[in-house]
Protein backbone atom coordinates (compact mmCIF):
# COMPACT_ATOMS: atom_id res chain seq x y z
CA UNK A 1 0.00 0.00 0.00
CA UNK A 2 1.50 3.33 -1.11
CA UNK A 3 1.14 6.16 2.19
CA UNK A 4 0.64 9.68 1.10
CA UNK A 5 3.60 11.77 1.43
CA UNK A 6 1.64 14.39 3.22
CA UNK A 7 1.33 11.38 5.84
CA UNK A 8 4.79 10.61 6.20
CA UNK A 9 5.94 14.02 6.77
CA UNK A 10 3.13 14.82 9.29
CA UNK A 11 4.43 11.81 11.52
CA UNK A 12 7.90 12.92 11.30
CA UNK A 13 7.07 16.19 12.35
CA UNK A 14 5.30 14.95 15.31
CA UNK A 15 8.14 13.05 15.87
CA UNK A 16 10.50 15.36 16.03
CA UNK A 17 8.35 17.13 18.37
CA UNK A 18 8.17 14.43 20.58
CA UNK A 19 11.76 14.25 20.87
CA UNK A 20 12.51 17.93 21.14
CA UNK A 21 10.17 18.07 23.73
CA UNK A 22 11.57 15.32 25.77
CA UNK A 23 14.96 16.67 25.38
CA UNK A 24 14.16 19.67 26.79
CA UNK A 25 12.47 18.07 29.86
CA UNK A 26 15.96 15.72 30.33
CA UNK A 27 18.60 18.39 29.49
CA UNK A 28 21.07 17.79 31.63
CA UNK A 29 23.55 20.68 31.25
CA UNK A 30 26.19 19.90 33.27
CA UNK A 31 25.39 16.07 33.32
CA UNK A 32 24.63 15.73 37.31
CA UNK A 33 22.24 13.47 37.11
CA UNK A 34 19.99 16.19 38.20
CA UNK A 35 17.51 17.58 35.17
CA UNK A 36 18.02 21.24 34.30
CA UNK A 37 14.24 21.46 34.55
CA UNK A 38 14.40 20.35 38.02
CA UNK A 39 17.49 22.00 38.70
CA UNK A 40 15.67 25.37 38.16
CA UNK A 41 11.97 24.78 39.64
CA UNK A 42 12.48 22.28 42.20
CA UNK A 43 16.40 22.03 43.72
CA UNK A 44 17.48 25.91 42.66
CA UNK A 45 20.71 24.19 42.06
CA UNK A 46 23.05 25.06 38.90
CA UNK A 47 22.60 23.50 35.60
CA UNK A 48 25.95 24.16 34.73
CA UNK A 49 28.01 22.76 37.78
CA UNK A 50 27.76 19.37 38.93
CA UNK A 51 28.68 20.26 41.98
CA UNK A 52 26.88 23.66 43.18
CA UNK A 53 28.13 23.99 46.89
CA UNK A 54 31.85 22.94 45.62
CA UNK A 55 31.72 20.23 48.21
CA UNK A 56 33.43 17.23 46.15
CA UNK A 57 29.75 15.59 45.87
CA UNK A 58 27.47 15.87 42.95
CA UNK A 59 24.51 17.78 43.31
CA UNK A 60 22.58 14.32 42.53
CA UNK A 61 24.34 12.29 44.94
CA UNK A 62 23.93 14.45 47.40
CA UNK A 63 20.15 14.83 46.68
CA UNK A 64 20.13 10.83 46.70
CA UNK A 65 21.38 10.65 50.13
CA UNK A 66 19.41 13.20 51.62
CA UNK A 67 22.13 16.45 51.89
CA UNK A 68 21.41 19.12 50.18
CA UNK A 69 22.99 20.12 47.26
CA UNK A 70 22.88 24.09 48.60
CA UNK A 71 25.80 24.20 51.27
CA UNK A 72 29.10 22.93 51.54
CA UNK A 73 28.17 21.94 54.85
CA UNK A 74 27.41 18.12 55.71
CA UNK A 75 23.72 19.12 56.54
CA UNK A 76 20.94 17.06 55.83
CA UNK A 77 17.84 18.22 54.53
CA UNK A 78 15.96 18.03 57.23
CA UNK A 79 18.39 20.26 59.01
CA UNK A 80 18.94 23.51 56.10
CA UNK A 81 16.36 25.87 55.76
CA UNK A 82 17.97 27.78 52.46
CA UNK A 83 15.39 30.38 52.30
CA UNK A 84 15.52 31.03 56.19
CA UNK A 85 11.39 31.08 56.18
CA UNK A 86 11.16 28.14 59.26
CA UNK A 87 10.69 25.51 57.05
CA UNK A 88 13.30 22.97 55.97
CA UNK A 89 14.62 22.00 53.31
CA UNK A 90 13.14 18.47 53.53
CA UNK A 91 9.75 19.68 54.35
CA UNK A 92 9.94 22.18 51.30
CA UNK A 93 10.53 19.60 48.78
CA UNK A 94 8.06 17.92 50.53
CA UNK A 95 4.99 20.53 50.43
CA UNK A 96 6.01 22.07 46.75
CA UNK A 97 7.15 25.19 48.12
CA UNK A 98 10.10 27.30 46.87
CA UNK A 99 13.27 26.23 48.17
CA UNK A 100 14.67 30.21 47.49
CA UNK A 101 11.50 31.96 48.00
CA UNK A 102 10.17 32.68 51.96
CA UNK A 103 6.52 33.10 50.89
CA UNK A 104 6.01 30.73 48.15
CA UNK A 105 2.29 31.93 47.81
CA UNK A 106 3.19 35.97 48.14
CA UNK A 107 0.43 36.21 50.36
CA UNK A 108 2.32 37.53 53.19
CA UNK A 109 2.93 35.07 55.15
CA UNK A 110 6.58 32.56 55.75
CA UNK A 111 6.14 29.26 54.59
CA UNK A 112 6.96 28.12 58.25
CA UNK A 113 4.62 30.28 59.20
CA UNK A 114 1.97 28.77 57.03
CA UNK A 115 3.01 25.30 57.88
CA UNK A 116 2.72 25.99 61.52
CA UNK A 117 -0.20 27.17 61.19
CA UNK A 118 -1.87 24.72 58.98
CA UNK A 119 -2.33 26.79 56.10
CA UNK A 120 -1.54 25.99 52.58
CA UNK A 121 1.57 27.57 51.73
CA UNK A 122 0.64 26.92 47.85
CA UNK A 123 -2.93 29.40 48.23
CA UNK A 124 -2.47 32.76 49.46
CA UNK A 125 -5.03 33.53 52.17
CA UNK A 126 -5.82 30.70 54.83
CA UNK A 127 -6.54 27.97 53.52
CA UNK A 128 -6.24 24.98 56.09
CA UNK A 129 -4.79 22.04 54.92
CA UNK A 130 -6.20 18.77 55.88
CA UNK A 131 -4.90 16.85 59.28
CA UNK A 132 -4.76 12.65 59.17
CA UNK A 133 -3.50 9.94 61.79
CA UNK A 134 -2.37 6.80 60.66
CA UNK A 135 -1.73 4.02 63.56
CA UNK A 136 0.50 1.15 61.79
CA UNK A 137 -0.24 -1.59 64.09
CA UNK A 138 2.63 -4.06 62.80
CA UNK A 139 5.25 -1.53 63.37
CA UNK A 140 3.42 -0.24 66.78
CA UNK A 141 3.82 3.43 65.44
CA UNK A 142 1.36 6.54 64.85
CA UNK A 143 1.75 9.20 62.41
CA UNK A 144 0.58 12.56 61.87
CA UNK A 145 -0.28 13.85 57.82
CA UNK A 146 -0.88 17.39 57.13
CA UNK A 147 -1.92 17.94 53.26
CA UNK A 148 -0.79 14.28 52.78
CA UNK A 149 2.77 15.14 54.03
CA UNK A 150 3.99 12.83 56.68
CA UNK A 151 4.82 15.27 59.57
CA UNK A 152 6.16 13.09 62.29
CA UNK A 153 6.23 9.51 63.65
CA UNK A 154 5.72 8.43 67.00
CA UNK A 155 5.95 4.41 68.69
CA UNK A 156 3.19 3.30 70.49
CA UNK A 157 1.38 0.66 72.35
CA UNK A 158 -1.78 -0.79 70.70
CA UNK A 159 -4.01 -3.39 71.75
CA UNK A 160 -2.90 -6.93 73.00
CA UNK A 161 -3.84 -10.14 70.87
CA UNK A 162 -6.43 -10.84 73.09
CA UNK A 163 -8.35 -7.29 73.16
CA UNK A 164 -6.94 -5.80 69.63
CA UNK A 165 -6.80 -2.18 68.59
CA UNK A 166 -10.12 -2.01 65.87
CA UNK A 167 -8.45 -1.68 62.70
CA UNK A 168 -10.47 1.07 59.87
CA UNK A 169 -11.42 4.45 59.34
CA UNK A 170 -12.20 6.22 61.94
CA UNK A 171 -12.85 10.59 63.05
CA UNK A 172 -11.96 11.59 66.33
CA UNK A 173 -15.43 11.47 68.43
CA UNK A 174 -14.16 13.99 71.74
CA UNK A 175 -11.10 15.39 73.21
CA UNK A 176 -10.28 15.42 77.14
CA UNK A 177 -7.57 16.51 78.95
CA UNK A 178 -7.29 14.01 81.86
CA UNK A 179 -10.65 11.48 81.74
CA UNK A 180 -11.15 8.65 84.50
CA UNK A 181 -11.34 5.23 83.14
CA UNK A 182 -14.09 3.59 85.91
CA UNK A 183 -13.37 0.36 84.03
CA UNK A 184 -10.03 -0.05 84.94
CA UNK A 185 -9.16 2.81 87.97
CA UNK A 186 -6.82 4.83 86.10
CA UNK A 187 -6.55 8.28 84.62
CA UNK A 188 -5.96 8.42 80.71
CA UNK A 189 -4.11 11.52 79.71
CA UNK A 190 -4.98 13.59 76.55
CA UNK A 191 -7.69 11.42 75.30
CA UNK A 192 -8.66 11.15 71.91
CA UNK A 193 -11.68 9.44 71.37
CA UNK A 194 -13.29 7.12 68.84
CA UNK A 195 -16.12 5.34 68.10
CA UNK A 196 -18.49 7.33 70.14
CA UNK A 197 -15.53 7.04 72.76
CA UNK A 198 -15.47 3.35 73.11
CA UNK A 199 -11.72 3.40 72.66
CA UNK A 200 -9.11 6.15 71.84
CA UNK A 201 -5.41 7.70 71.46
CA UNK A 202 -4.11 8.99 74.99
CA UNK A 203 -0.84 8.86 77.26
CA UNK A 204 0.16 5.93 79.37
CA UNK A 205 -2.48 5.69 81.56
CA UNK A 206 -1.80 6.94 85.35
CA UNK A 207 -2.59 5.19 88.34
CA UNK A 208 -3.56 7.55 91.65
CA UNK A 209 -0.41 7.53 93.41
CA UNK A 210 0.88 8.74 89.96
CA UNK A 211 2.45 5.48 88.49
CA UNK A 212 2.72 5.88 84.42
CA UNK A 213 1.51 2.32 83.13
CA UNK A 214 3.78 0.75 80.19
CA UNK A 215 6.46 3.29 79.46
CA UNK A 216 9.17 0.42 78.47
CA UNK A 217 6.40 -1.35 76.64
CA UNK A 218 5.96 1.24 73.85
CA UNK A 219 6.38 -0.58 70.47
CA UNK A 220 4.88 -3.45 72.15
CA UNK A 221 1.21 -4.45 72.09
CA UNK A 222 -0.26 -4.42 75.46
CA UNK A 223 -2.96 -2.23 75.46
CA UNK A 224 -6.85 -2.92 76.70
CA UNK A 225 -7.51 -1.70 72.47
CA UNK A 226 -6.30 1.74 73.28
CA UNK A 227 -2.87 3.71 71.24
CA UNK A 228 -1.09 4.59 74.12
CA UNK A 229 1.80 7.18 73.67
CA UNK A 230 4.62 8.38 75.96
CA UNK A 231 4.92 11.25 78.14
CA UNK A 232 5.50 14.16 75.95
CA UNK A 233 4.48 12.74 72.91
CA UNK A 234 0.39 12.14 73.41
CA UNK A 235 0.49 16.17 74.92
CA UNK A 236 2.14 16.57 71.32
CA UNK A 237 -0.03 14.76 69.22
CA UNK A 238 -3.55 15.91 71.57
CA UNK A 239 -2.29 19.71 70.97
CA UNK A 240 -2.26 18.98 67.06
CA UNK A 241 -5.61 17.16 66.72
CA UNK A 242 -8.70 18.72 66.30
CA UNK A 243 -12.31 16.56 67.09
CA UNK A 244 -13.35 15.37 63.38
CA UNK A 245 -9.39 14.56 62.09
CA UNK A 246 -9.72 11.51 60.39
CA UNK A 247 -7.79 8.13 61.62
CA UNK A 248 -6.86 5.22 59.87
CA UNK A 249 -6.06 2.40 61.69
CA UNK A 250 -4.25 -0.82 59.98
Amino acid sequence: MKIPKIFLFAVLIFSLGVLVSSASVFRDADIDGVPDKDEIEIYKTDTEKADTDDDNYSDWTELNNGYTPLDSRPLKLEESDFDGDGLSDRMELNFHTDLSNIDTDGDGLRDGIEIANFFDPLKKGTSSLEKRIEVNTGAQELSIFLGGVRMKTYTVSTGKPSMPTPKGHFTIYNKLPRPWSSAYGLWMPYWLGMNYGKFGIHELPEWPGGYKEGENHLGTPVSHGCIRLGVGEAEEVYNWTEVGTEVFIY
